[in-house]
Formats: C-alpha cells, structure tokens, sequence
C-alpha cells in the first residue's frame, strides 16, 4: 500500500499532518493529526475568568476576534446578562467584518491557487485577457494595459528567482483547467485582493479598538460607546463596506463562477464532500442565552445530506472523545465536563493514538462544520438571501443543488455567505443609527459574580462551529475551561467506532492524477480552511513507501 505525506499543506500557520493511501489513482484511506498541543485549557485553569477571551483569541494568529466573541458569549451565559440592543449589533458588526476579511483571504491567497496556474498567465495575451473580462463580468482596472502590467510583474518576480508567496506551488500540473488568460484574470485580482483586504481590518479596528486581537468586547457588551454612538464613525464603516460590496459583486462572485465553471466534474462526482453537516447559527438578532436567539444566519443539523430533515441543535448532543488521541483514555465527555490531560510520549500510529485533536462527536457521529455546512443550513431554512444566491449559482454552473456536497460547493458556500453578511450589514448600521435616534445608546448591561457558575458560548465563525464552555468556581476562578474549535471538528482523527473525521472522509475517493504531485488532496484540505499548517503523507500500496511534500 502505497502512503505519500505533504507537509506542510496549508498556506498559514501551525502544524498538521495528512496521511492518505492512493491505489488505483484514488485515494483509499486518510489519516487526519494535528502536531501541535496547545493546552489553552490547561493555561486558563485557576484564572480570573475575564482573562479568558484576552488569552483564548491568542490560539489563532488570523482568527482572533472569533475566539473573543466567543469567549465573552461564554461569560455572559455564565453570569446570566443580557447585552443592550446596540451592544449586539456593534458585536455582529465586528464579526461581519471578520467574515469579509477571512472568507475573501481565504479563497484568494489559501486557495485559488489551488485552482489556477500562475506559470501558464505569464503566456497568456493582455488583450485577449481583457477581451475575456469584459465577457465575464464588469470587473474594475480590465484594459489590457491593466493585465500587461501584472504579466510583467510575475515575469520579473520568476526571472529574479523569488517567487515569495507563489513558490511551492505544482504548476504545470495536468489537472490545472483554465486557459492563459483567465489565469492571468485570476491573479490580477489576487494581487488586488492584497489591497482592499485592509479596508476588512479597518471595519473591525473601528469598533474593535485594533486588529488582530479586538479589546472593545467585554462580558455584559461592549466598551467601544464613543464609536458605536458616533454617527462619524459608522459613515466610515459604510464607506469601507461598500468598498468591499463592490469587491465582492464585481470581483469575488465572478471569479468564484469563473474558476467553477471549469470543475464542474467535482460537484458533479461529490469529490471532497461529507455525509453530516452541523452550524450553531450566527448574528443574533435579539439578546438572550444561546437557545433564546434568533440568527441572520440560522443554526442546523442536517444528517446523512438530507436537508428535509434539518433539526435544532441540541448543545447537550456534544461529546470529545480521545481513544485516538494523545491524551489519557477515557469515556467520551461533554465539553463542560471535558478533561485534557496530554499523554507524555505522543507516537504516530496508523491503528492508534495520531493526534493532539480530540474527536468531537454530534449524538456520535463526525460532523462537517464552516461556510459549506451554514450555507446548507441557512438554504434549507429558507433564509431568503442564501436562498438567492444558491439558485442562482446553480443556475449560472447548470448543476444541480447535489453537487453542493463536494469541494467545489464549500468553495461557493464561502462567496455566497460573504455577499449575504456583507448585504446585510448596511441595515445593522442603519439599526444602529435609530437607537442612537432614539437616545438608546445604553452599550454595556449591569451584572454581579453569581459565584460558583457554569456557561457556554456557541457561535458560527468563518471557519465553522466554534464553542468555549466554562466552570467557574465558588472563587470566581475558572476551574474548567473547554474550546471545541472549528478545525477539530473538520480534522479530528478516529473515534472509538472507527469512524473517521470529516477531513478523512472527504479525501477517500478523491482521484489522484499523480501521487508525486497530489494536488488534488491539497484543493479540499485547503478547502476546510484549516487553521493549522499541516503535511500530508501519501502511503505508496506497492512499496509502502511514505512520500512527503511541502505545499505550504
């Protein structure tokens, strides 16, 4: 059996380790480790609680804010407070810009190139490139002077030998589709897409105080009150915001279509799709405790791909388990009951233990979680802007809404959240502006230390369903602190049963043109956003040779 590893494989930091079979030009099995203990869990024992979100958005040095607002949703639940109206549309607000910003990265600068050459836009002609524009969409700074000036550009970053963030890159690989010039549309508007991502960290900055890392959350609001009421402000927000609106209909939609349109076969054969799906919901729309909320982006559990029989999600449904795991064997756990005690001699093995994840598991059973999963949700709930936007994708690629189930429809599902918050985020501006009107500009509630507590906070963020759980003690210490986090959920090994995690499940089937060049393994790896660098080790099944690659 053969195995290959690629390592790293992500675009970003941190460590993780893919391991897959290939035989018969398919991949046959997967093994999903992450190689890196964190123990935040264990740090945050015996603090001050409100020390929680400052250390907790430090686990990820892109998506901070996300572990903020989920750490302070996790303090409120536990001191039983309900933030004021404004308090709530300044969080959604933040968070909106958060989605912007990462989905938008993610398929530029993690992704893309996964999908197009950037060797073969060096031959591609400027005019011809400009003539393809103007057929596609009305895309900004298209002449063919535009496009001549970026080919130049990579002639001269390849002639000097440096190719910086285009290096480690298989060009040339068979199963690269797009011609010369949509290769060269499509990194005219990576580099584009370097620029005007600023105006995403600016958003967040303006309510929260700095990016990365936000400080305006607090447990009961925010403290951001001279920004949040200062009419000044929110203009610059919306200038920012139509910024980006205009990036995203004119550039991101049509880009995402455009590169789509030439892997049709990858929804068309499900190729990276998963069987379970799991959103908690995001931007509450009134205040209250998880279950109490109603979301611009609904919550969901849909099983076994039937979006007929979408149910709640029930909190007390999750567990973690470790049987292969590197921490000390035990029964599977809920999170407010979770227990991390890491083992001291963490060994790699294939029928074993294989990595720092835990295996979160939904009433047993691997879930899918990030944009694929809440956009699934939100179009079987009927949300009407997702609604929209997936009839129309569907309708401009002519597939059918089966082949959402694969790499490609997370793809999509990314562009298509972006542009239904980034719509919807105009309005909470305009909702922001008649409180102010209405002298409600109350932005932090009132609260005491209840004493000894328990709580939780549960919120969809660009990367998938993320959770913190907390035990505060009768000290006001934290006792117990849990994160299950979006990248366990996705790339969490085995469990107890044998079933793998939703990464493994993805890769096996996947066709592998050339096992020394994988490609295709590193497109849906890339397209979990994983937020850990990982390596992939392919398994030869003749030779049992293990091969290792670096894509990062």
């Amino acid at each position: 059996m053969a195995k290959y590893t690629i390592d790293p494989i992500t675009r970003i930091e941190g460590h993780l380790r893919i391991d897959v079979e290939i035989e018969d030009g398919k991949v046959t099995n997967a093994w999903s480790s992450a190689q890196l203990f964190r123990g935040l869990e264990i740090i945050l024992q015996g603090r001050d609680p409100r020390d929680a979100p400052l250390l907790t958005q430090r686990a990820c040095g892109v998506c901070t804010e996300v572990h903020a607002l989920a750490s302070i949703r996790t303090l409120d639940d536990a001191v039983r407070v309900k933030i004021p109206p404004l308090a709530r549309i300044c969080r959604n607000l933040v968070h909106g810009a958060q989605f912007l910003h990462d989905h938008m990265v993610h398929f530029y600068v993690l992704s893309a190139l996964d999908w197009v050459d950037v060797v073969s836009a060096m031959k591609a002609d400027p005019k011809k490139t400009a003539a393809l524009a103007d057929q596609l969409g009305n895309y900004p700074n298209s002449g063919a002077a535009d496009f001549r000036a970026v080919k130049e550009k990579l002639q001269t970053l390849v002639a000097s030998g440096q190719l910086g963030p285009f290096a480690n890159g298989y060009w040339g690989h068979p199963d690269y589709r797009l011609p010369p010039e949509a290769n060269l549309l499509a990194v005219t508007h990576y580099l584009m897409l370097l620029r005007i991502q600023s105006r995403a960290a600016r958003m967040m900055a303006i309510f929260g105080a700095k990016n990365p890392h936000v400080q305006a959350y607090c447990t009961g609001g925010v403290t951001c009150v001279r920004d949040i009421s200062n009419v000044d402000r929110l203009a610059e927000f919306l200038y920012y915001l139509k910024e980006m609106q205009e990036f995203i209909d004119n550039v991101y939609i049509p880009d995402v279509l455009a590169v789509a349109s030439f892997y049709k076969d990858w929804g068309a054969r499900n190729i990276g799709g998963c069987t379970n799906f799991l959103a908690y919901g995001g931007f509450p729309q009134n205040s209250g405790r998880y279950l109490e909320e109603k979301f611009f982006m609904p919550g969901g559990v849909i099983m076994n791909r039937d979006l007929g029989g979408i149910s709640a999600v029930d909190p007390e449904a999750i567990t973690e388990e470790v049987t292969r795991a590197w921490y000390k064997n035990g029964p599977p756990l809920p999170p407010a009951k979770g227990v991390t005690e890491p083992l001291d001699n963490a060994r790699f093995d294939y029928d074993g233990k294989y990595s720092w994840f835990k295996a979160p598991r939904y009433h047993g059973k691997p879930m899918e979680v990030g944009p694929l999963a809440q956009v699934l949700t939100a179009y079987a709930k009927g949300q009407p802007g997702v609604k929209t936007m997936v009839e129309a994708t569907l309708k401009h690629l002519n597939v059918p809404a089966t082949a959402l189930f694969s790499t490609l429809g997370r793809t999509a599902a990314r562009a298509i959240e972006t542009k239904v918050i980034a719509d919807e985020m105009a309005a909470w501006i305009n909702e922001a502006i008649e409180l102010i009107r209405d002298g409600k500009v109350e932005t932090v509630a009132e609260w005491k230390w209840p004493g000894e507590t328990m709580g939780y906070g549960l919120i969809d963020v660009p990367r998938g369903a993320l959770g913190h759980w907390i035990h505060q003690d009768k000290e006001d210490k934290i006792a117990n602190y849990q994160l299950v986090v979006p990248s366990t959920w996705n790339l969490g090994p085995r469990d107890a049963q044998g079933q793998v995690g939703p990464v493994e499940e993805a890769l096996i089937g996947t066709p592998v043109a050339d096992p020394k060049a994988p490609l295709e393994i590193i497109r849906t790896v890339h397209s979990f956003d994983p937020c850990i660098a990982c390596g992939v080790h392919v398994i030869d099944p003749d030779t049992n040779e293990v091969r290792k690659f670096k894509v990062c």
